[in-house]
């Protein structure tokens, strides 16, 4: 075989340059300009001193060559130098792919690699690594792997996963580490540039391990990985919160004389920030000043981002003011970052100052700066003043996009305010944003948290007909609201539905069944849906495992909840503060208080900090169980260990001490609590009890009357209704009463939702006639207005203690009064009718009952008939029955 590569040719006179490869008798174009394609040469031979003459012309031309001539196989004669050409890798590939010898295509390829002007591309390797791999050539695939690396050819993934398959290895580029061996042993020897190539593409892939696994074997064999290397790993393991990973990176980088730039400094940063570690990023960030490596605005930018995501927001605009005092002009970014992060704090007044900061630095505010505006107006509860902004954003030439109308959407229906988020949702397609899933997520949601599934599953299906797909989050959606009522069987449709459409339950779509599943009772099926995910490949989180110990607690299976908490070693999960709370309150619940507090010691031994659930929750344990003086201890420690107490920590603590009659400490400690909380309703309607029952009404009504004008509070019927209920059960009736006659004369409470649970207490115990006494007393001498409620009550236990006649007179005292008797309250004394045998009484009532408008209902007519056969009028009674059934026939005729 001969061939012969010719380029940058002029031949016999013609204007046409040619990249020209001959072998044997033919001719392939490799880069032409002009139509030149495969053609017989039969009439042209190739001479050693780099001239080409046409036998059939005559005429001979010089012609000058960048590149050779094959005589004979692998015989090679360098040409004439020209200036360096271009040559497209398709051209090249469109040449292997003619020659159809794998050895042939092999030596063209060599040959051309081998010019000193001309350069092969990732693709023209990697078809050749492909035509060599199918040919079983490992050899010479390792050859081709060599150019590539001399050459500094790009080695991208489809490279090295060509390399695996023709060595036989399985499972893709995630193979890599145990790879590495099997290529040197076929003579594949990686440089520098070629781990870094591969540590960058496993990355790339997602096997972040992986890259690491190869990064300890470059560093093994004595090869310094690049900074670029370092840099792609340190984020990969940031954005995994693996901080431990990033710094030792960082100090092996060091070690082997690379010195952190900018970027890596702020990688580290940013790592630290995520991992809520703001002390250890702020000691990186001095550091870069102490070794002249001086932080830009994306340093800034990222610690501001990483303070404000922690919660210190006046550490982010004291960094801020730093910043710009250093001469570093704040981007969009920074400004976008504060924006966004001061929106979610609320804080609507430092978002407005930075938004003229912003303006004032040369930045206009662009569609994404006012949706975060809107969406902080609408986090306020400003959703009017957020509609404003689209007026402004319209004159400023800026168009709301789908994020912003989502914003708006969002923000409606967190204050409920349905009607108007479904006319903007319905408007949305003529404003040419029509909706997305996310859009219809927003409603999924809503009807799901108000307990609203059947509407939550109504929005699911209307957005499927529209033909928009449900991703896994609108799925998860419809599931919680169906979880929340136990709706299994909708539940597994939906589920079903899911698998079938081709996406991959989550761990939320599994904690979902898995609740919904326990909600029925179903325990034994939730648990199975631990094993059938890991099957599934998706590991279960600690939310998935938290759920599962709570399930099995309330199930009273507390020999698996615990099981379950010792798996979690098993599966490579650290309990979380969210673990240990569920079990501290499992042991309060069960009254193991010792093994609560062995629990509470053990979590802060591992190294997990309790939170103040865990405090409330073992303080609620130590107090229901007669251990408050252990309680107080605890509280005190809770002060040491950076938890701040709440209402709850209190209210807890107060309710232990009510509950021993230590009521002057606890007085004291609601008096502790008022220095830096709002007491609450349940605060009042623990401590007062134990207040009232001591004696103390002045301090109670103290108490009350503060509470009714503290800011927020909404002191009204169930709160009254429920704090006479409490001290009713602590208090002699006496003290009570007095309590309540204080609290209507002192003008505290001035309706009967005092009386109400004091005729209730009395008339269970068999004292209607004494409920009536108090009932004249603060309805004639205190001035209460009695609502329907305190009637009924009181009627119906005057008839039950068969004090008839005053059940009567209150009777015709509710009506004069203009209190409008009900069904029920007529039932009552047609009943009473009934048993004493006034039929014509009966009938009489019966008829004002229609008179006044008030409908009969079945309990009505049943104590009409049931009267009548008592009194031996079964004709009459027969008559009615048949009256009824044919009306209700006719009513239903008439409904169509």
């Amino acid at each position: 075989m001969a061939l012969l590569i010719v380029c940058s040719a002029s031949m016999c006179c013609s204007s046409l340059n040619y990249s020209l490869a001959f072998t044997d008798n033919r001719i392939f174009a490799i880069s032409h300009i002009g139509s030149l394609k495969e053609r017989n040469c039969g009439k042209l031979k190739a001479w050693p001193c780099g001239s080409l003459v046409n036998l059939t012309k005559k005429r001979k031309k010089r012609m000058g060559f960048c590149g050779f001539v094959i005589k004979r196989s692998q015989e090679v004669v360098v040409a004439k130098k020209k200036p360096k050409i271009s040559v497209s890798s398709e051209e090249v590939v469109r040449v292997l792919k003619s020659i159809a010898d794998p050895k042939s295509a092999f030596s063209f390829f060599k040959s051309f690699a081998e010019l000193p002007s001309v350069v092969h591309t990732t693709e023209t390797c990697n078809y050749m690594l492909e035509i060599l791999r199918v040919h079983r050539r490992v050899e010479d695939m390792a050859y081709v792997f060599d150019v590539m690396q001399k050459q500094i050819i790009k080695r991208n993934l489809d490279t090295y996963l060509t390399i695996f398959k023709g060595l036989d290895i399985r499972g893709g580029i995630r193979q890599a580490p145990s790879a590495l061996e099997e290529m040197r042993k076929s003579g594949f020897i990686l440089n520098a540039y070629s781990y870094n190539g591969l540590i960058y593409n496993l990355i790339q892939s997602g096997y972040c391990r992986e890259a690491l696994e190869v990064y300890e074997r470059v560093v093994s064999e004595g090869i310094k990985p690049s900074l670029k290397t370092y840099s792609a790993l340190m984020v990969s393991l940031g954005k995994r919160r693996d901080v431990k990973t990033v710094m030792g990176l960082l100090k092996e980088m060091e070690s082997l004389g690379l010195r952190p730039n900018v970027y890596t400094f702020t990688i580290c940063i940013r790592a630290l920030g995520r991992a809520g570690k703001i002390d250890e990023a702020y000691e990186i960030f001095k550091r870069m000043d102490e070794e002249g490596c001086g932080p830009d605005v994306i340093t800034y930018t990222v610690l501001i981002d990483a303070l404000c995501t922690a919660g210190k927001l006046d550490n982010a605009k004291e960094l801020f003011a730093k910043m710009k005092s250093s001469g570093h002009k704040p981007d969009r970014v920074t400004y976008i970052t504060l924006l966004d992060k001061f929106s979610d704090g609320k804080d609507l007044d430092t978002v407005k100052e930075f938004w003229r900061e912003m303006e004032a630095d040369g930045y206009a505010p662009d569609v994404v700066s006012f949706t975060i505006l809107v969406n902080a107006l609408c986090k306020a509860g400003n959703v009017d003043e957020a509609f404003s902004m689209l007026d402004i954003m319209r004159k400023q030439g800026v168009s709301p996009n789908l994020h912003t109308y989502n914003t708006l959407l969002c923000g409606l229906l967190r204050l409920c305010r349905l009607d108007e988020a479904l006319n903007l949702f319905n408007s949305m397609e003529c404003l040419g944003v029509p909706p997305t899933v996310y859009t219809y997520i927003l409603f999924i949601d809503y009807y799901g948290k108000c307990g609203k599934s059947g509407k939550a599953i109504e929005a699911f299906e209307k957005m499927k007909a529209r033909g928009i797909v449900p991703n896994i989050v609108a799925c998860n959606a419809s599931l919680y609201s169906l979880a929340e009522e136990g709706r299994l069987q909708e539940a597994q449709h939906v589920y079903n539905e899911l698998k079938y459409s081709g996406l991959s339950p989550d761990s939320v779509t599994y904690n979902m069944m898995m609740k919904c599943y326990s909600k029925v009772g179903q325990i034994d099926e939730a648990i199975k849906f631990l094993s059938e995910m890991e099957r599934n490949g998706c590991k279960a989180d600690v939310i998935i495992v938290n759920s599962l110990i709570d399930i099995l607690y309330k199930a009273d299976r507390v020999d698996e909840a615990w099981q379950m908490f010792y798996r979690m070693k098993e599966m490579k999960l650290t309990p979380t503060v969210v673990t240990y709370n569920t079990l501290l309150a499992a042991l309060g619940k069960e009254g193991q208080v010792r093994k609560a507090i062995e629990m509470f010691g053990y979590m802060t031994e591992q190294g997990c900090p309790p939170n103040t659930i865990t405090f409330n929750t073992l303080l609620n344990c130590l107090c229901k169980n007669d251990e408050v003086n252990l309680a107080l201890k605890m509280l005190c420690k809770m002060t040491t260990m950076n938890c701040r107490p709440d209402v709850l920590t209190y209210n807890t603590i107060i309710y232990g001490l009510i509950r021993e009659s230590r009521i002057d400490y606890a007085f004291w400690f609601f008096h502790q609590m008022k220095k830096s909380l709002f007491p609450d309703h349940i605060t009042v309607c623990t401590l007062l009890p134990g207040v009232v029952k001591d004696g103390r009404i002045e301090d109670a009504l103290k108490i009350a009357e503060d509470f009714m004008y503290q800011v927020g509070v909404k002191a009204d019927r169930p709160f009254w209704e429920d704090l006479m209920g409490r001290i009713l059960i602590e208090a002699e009736i006496d003290i009570v009463v007095l309590f309540a006659e204080r609290l209507i004369s002192d003008r505290i409470c001035w309706d009967d939702s005092l009386l109400i649970p004091l005729l209730r207490f009395l008339c269970t115990r068999r004292k209607a006639f004494d409920a009536h006494h108090i009932f004249e007393k603060f309805t004639k001498t205190l001035g209460i207005k009695p609502t329907l409620e305190a009637y009924n009550c009181l009627i119906e236990w005057l008839l039950k203690d068969h004090v008839t006649e005053r059940a009567w007179d209150l009777f015709m005292e509710m009506k004069n009064s203009g209190c409008a008797p009900d069904v029920f309250t007529y039932n009552l004394l047609l009943d009473a009718h009934g048993k004493s045998g006034n039929i014509t009484e009966l009938f009489e009532l019966y008829e004002e009952m229609n008179c006044r408008g008030c409908k009969p209902n079945t309990i009505t007519h049943n104590i009409v008939i049931s009267s009548l056969v008592k009194s031996d009028s079964i004709e009459r009674a027969i008559d009615l029955y048949y009256d009824l059934v044919m009306w209700k026939l006719l009513a239903s005729c008439l409904k169509g």
